[in-house]
């Protein structure tokens, strides 16, 4: 597992130094371009390094155990990491696009062979990155995955407008693509964004349904009920479940120690990391001011 998370935070960190090295060439390649596609993106790429920089620490943040003060550990930083990255995102996107609309009104002459040249060195930049950085697993990682492939898409879009501009002088192209990657852009990490905060209010994942497992569960014959199932995610990739399963009069030892065995092996499907087993009887009252005879922790 430690190897994993060496590996992650290495790739994250040469996603990092990739672009935020090539936002540089960019902005200086878009200055003396006159392309406002270019000098756009370059913002959106320093947003990028920005975010990559953050979700590195916090990547490695998210890797200490539990303890006094986390008690489920530090998996959260990766989620918190993901939250910041998409508001930067949104902000640094928004700004671009009212940048371009200006353009759009008042078009300039653009160096379509500067153009070229760097829509291959964004194509590979911004390609390389998104390769190392789609190797994680959780939602820190994918959104910073589709951010930086976007980056090499919005670069294949500059390439295919820089050509046509060999032909002929229709600048106003330049910033009319600006605005579509942006709004494309826009778009996607705004749905990004409300994954990420559904998460942060502890909604159940999406890959999860809560009524298909406590369904598994009460396939035992010695499951009379299953309630008060709550299933909430760390990170998008890393689960936790709690859940009160009502057991029949006659349940032995042995009788829980199976229960408990299904469980486990449901959790361990779902990516479900911590569980927590309350058992119950028929008539007995599971309201939180009330003991119960028996918690289990799997």
């Amino acid at each position: 597992m430690a190897h994993t998370h060496n590996h992650q935070d290495e790739n994250l960190k040469v996603a990092f130094f990739l672009n935020f090295g090539f936002a540089i060439i960019e902005l200086v390649g878009g200055y003396l371009t006159n392309s406002i596609a270019i000098i756009a993106d370059s913002l959106h790429d320093l947003g990028d390094s920005i975010t990559l920089a953050i979700s590195w620490r916090f990547e490695k943040l998210s890797h200490k155990e539990g303890d006094g003060k986390y008690s489920y550990g530090y998996r959260r930083f990766s989620l918190l990491s993901a939250l910041i990255g998409a508001m930067v995102l949104i902000v640094g996107t928004v700004f671009i696009g009212l940048e371009a609309v200006q353009r759009v009104l008042r078009p300039e002459p653009v160096d379509a062979r500067g153009m070229f040249f760097l829509s291959f060195l964004g194509i590979a930049a911004n390609g390389f990155a998104a390769y190392r950085a789609g190797k994680g697993k959780n939602l820190n990682s994918q959104i910073i995955y589709w951010h930086l492939l976007e980056d090499a898409l919005g670069w294949g879009a500059v390439m295919i407008v820089s050509v046509v501009l060999f032909f002929r002088d229709i600048y106003i192209l330049d910033p009319l693509l600006s605005i579509v990657v942006s709004v494309f852009i826009l778009f996607n990490v705004i749905k990004n964004l409300f994954k990420t905060i559904n998460l942060f209010l502890q909604g159940v994942p999406d890959s999860i349904q809560i009524d298909k497992i406590e369904a598994r569960v009460q396939t035992d014959e010695n499951v009379e009920g299953v309630h008060h199932t709550h299933i909430w995610s760390l990170d998008g990739e890393h689960h936790v479940l709690t859940t009160h399963i009502v057991l029949s009069e006659s349940s032995k030892k042995e009788d829980i120690r199976r229960i408990k065995d299904l469980v486990r092996g449901i959790s361990e499907e779902f990516n479900i990391s911590h569980s927590t087993i309350e058992f119950e009887y028929k008539d007995e009252d599971c309201s939180m001011n009330h003991s119960h005879e028996e918690v289990s922790v799997v």
